[in-house]
């Protein structure tokens, strides 16, 4: 998604109150908020496609999915994201209406506009949640699936998934074929792998 900055800063109370009254997502990063813009049809699509894949199994763990308009806490000191779905396993998160502090697995889908955040900002405070398993990063310009594995304390073991294979999600020890997460993308011949 793109995200343009708001032109003024502000403490995390008024955001938490502010933000829920607004006609847009906003993020809120180092006590700025940050408008978040809508993406596009191949992004949405691959998330649903995503998240249909994922939904039964989640539930069937006592966990809950969340895609898109959900905010994440990735930090007590005001950092507040938006991931593009989010799962949750842990109880104070089932129980709390207004954001997730202890998700389970957390995917991205990749737009040239956001890319580097997602590398980079995102990754690092993602890494530092104690509670996350799994980080992927999904390519829609390509069939490129990047997961972020939890090693030992807060290291993060790469597995990248391309054409053919089927994507482990070992956070909810499942498997899908790529290909169904790419169901009905168009993707140009000659970016497929």
């Amino acid at each position: 998604m793109i995200a343009t900055p708001s032109p003024r800063r502000m403490p995390i109370a008024d955001y938490l109150t502010w933000e829920p009254l607004q006609d847009i997502r906003y993020e809120y990063v180092q006590g700025i908020p940050i408008a978040m813009a809508g993406g596009t049809v191949p992004h949405n699509n691959i998330a649903v496609n995503l998240l249909t894949k994922l939904h039964s199994t989640v539930s069937n763990q006592g966990c809950r999915i969340n895609i898109a308009d959900v905010k994440l806490q990735t930090n007590p000191e005001g950092t507040y994201r938006y991931p593009d779905l989010i799962v949750t396993c842990d109880p104070r998160d089932l129980q709390n209406p207004d954001f997730i502090q202890h998700p389970t697995l957390i995917v991205e889908v990749l737009s040239p506009t956001t890319e580097a955040t997602d590398r980079g900002d995102k990754l690092t405070e993602y890494r530092n949640l104690p509670s996350l398993q799994e980080y992927a990063l999904i390519s829609v310009s390509k069939i490129s699936i990047e997961i972020y594995r939890r090693g030992e304390g807060r290291m993060l073991l790469y597995y990248p998934y391309g054409p053919g294979d089927n994507v482990r999600f070992d956070s909810l020890d499942l498997e899908i074929p790529i290909a169904d997460i790419y169901t009905n993308i168009a993707i140009p011949p000659d970016h497929s792998g």
